[in-house]
């Protein structure tokens, strides 16, 4: 059953659909002794005045009513699961931003950096006004240059201020953001520098007049199960230095934490100047997709400005609303209830009588 749109949590239950044919059963039966009971009368005003004034479909009505009310109740005793369209638990996303000297390439017009810019401001603007944003900008190092918040202002404000720096940490990105998602819960120095704990998101050190208490040990969840965050990485996939982009990847994915990865750029690149030295930068694209393969998120490529800004629509339209499976055996008792109430009203209103 799982190809069906619906499934069932207790799908033995369905086997009391069985019971509806009997009940259709049953009522052709007492029609059928209600008209040999009424044509014992002689007078044929009197077997109409028996049978009912109203003999037409409408006294087939309240029945089928009742009949389908009983049928929503069986299909809700099997709890009927579908997936359905709701909005989203987000409450924070982290732009983590390229601003590395190889987004100066102007493969995507004005330039890769100016594109991004414009695109996440765009971005901003298009997600509803209770979801939190913070922002990553990365090139050698990564830092939070916008702690989360929920003011657009101070947001395009942090964008505007962008400056190009050399190196692309693309790894270390991703970490600084899953710091800002679980603060107070991360050593990035033992990342950075490789020291100590072999998980930066375990707890390094205590006081000295701090009496020793036992640490939980850290325990994975399935990736992209954590449904409050999301990142969203926007670079062209280069990475020279920083943390391995795919340990960083698995710190997320052990976390829960989707990440959404935009290429910008073009497979083939182009060859750049940059204070007194020049190289050709390319899309790396198989990076970003392992990372957005292995977090449970998805890869967005963007070779040009209006491209861009389509992945960044797109992905606040996937980021404000999800699919999510959801139990729907109350609605059916609710359509239930209704059918039961019209199946009642209808028998008093039309022959004064319930059924």
């Amino acid at each position: 059953m799982k190809d069906l749109p619906v499934n069932f949590l207790w799908p033995q239950f369905l086997w009391l659909l069985a019971v509806l044919p009997l009940l259709v059963l049953l009522y052709w039966w007492i029609l059928r002794r209600r008209k040999k009971v009424a044509l014992r009368y002689a007078s044929l005003s009197i077997v109409r005045e028996a049978m009912g004034r109203t003999t037409g479909w409408r006294r087939h009505i309240p029945p089928l009513l009742l009949l389908l009310a009983f049928a929503a109740m069986l299909l809700a005793a099997a709890r009927p699961v579908a997936t359905i369209t709701l909005p989203s638990t987000q409450q924070t996303i982290i732009l983590a931003m390229d601003v590395s000297g190889s987004m100066r390439a102007t493969d995507v017009q004005p330039n890769r950096l100016v594109a991004s810019q414009n695109a996440a401001k765009a971005f901003l603007k298009e997600l509803p006004r209770h979801v939190k944003v913070g922002i990553v900008a990365f090139a050698g190092s990564a830092q939070v240059v916008q702690p989360v918040t929920l003011s657009r202002e101070d947001l395009n404000a942090a964008i505007d201020k962008f400056q190009m720096q050399r190196a692309t940490a693309i790894g270390s990105a991703i970490v600084v953001a899953l710091s800002e998602l679980f603060p107070g819960q991360v050593d990035l120095a033992s990342v950075t520098y490789g020291r100590a704990s072999n998980d930066p998101f375990a707890p390094q050190g205590r006081a000295i007049d701090q009496p020793q208490t036992e640490k939980k040990p850290f325990e994975p969840v399935p990736a992209g199960s954590y449904g409050s965050a999301a990142i969203i990485l926007l670079t062209d996939g280069q990475r020279t230095t920083g943390v391995d982009t795919a340990e960083a990847a698995k710190m997320a994915a052990d976390r829960g934490v989707r990440v959404y990865t935009v290429g910008v750029g073009t497979v083939d690149g182009e060859v750049i100047g940059f204070e007194g030295w020049s190289m050709r930068v390319r899309l790396d694209e198989d990076t970003l997709k392992a990372v957005a393969r292995d977090t449970k998120g998805e890869y967005f490529y963007a070779g040009t400005a209006e491209n861009l800004k389509q992945v960044y629509e797109s992905l606040s339209t996937r980021l404000t609303v999800e699919k999510k499976e959801t139990e729907v055996s109350g609605l059916l008792a609710l359509a239930a209830a209704v059918l039961v109430l019209l199946s009642a009203g209808l028998s008093l209103l039309w022959f004064n009588r319930v059924l």
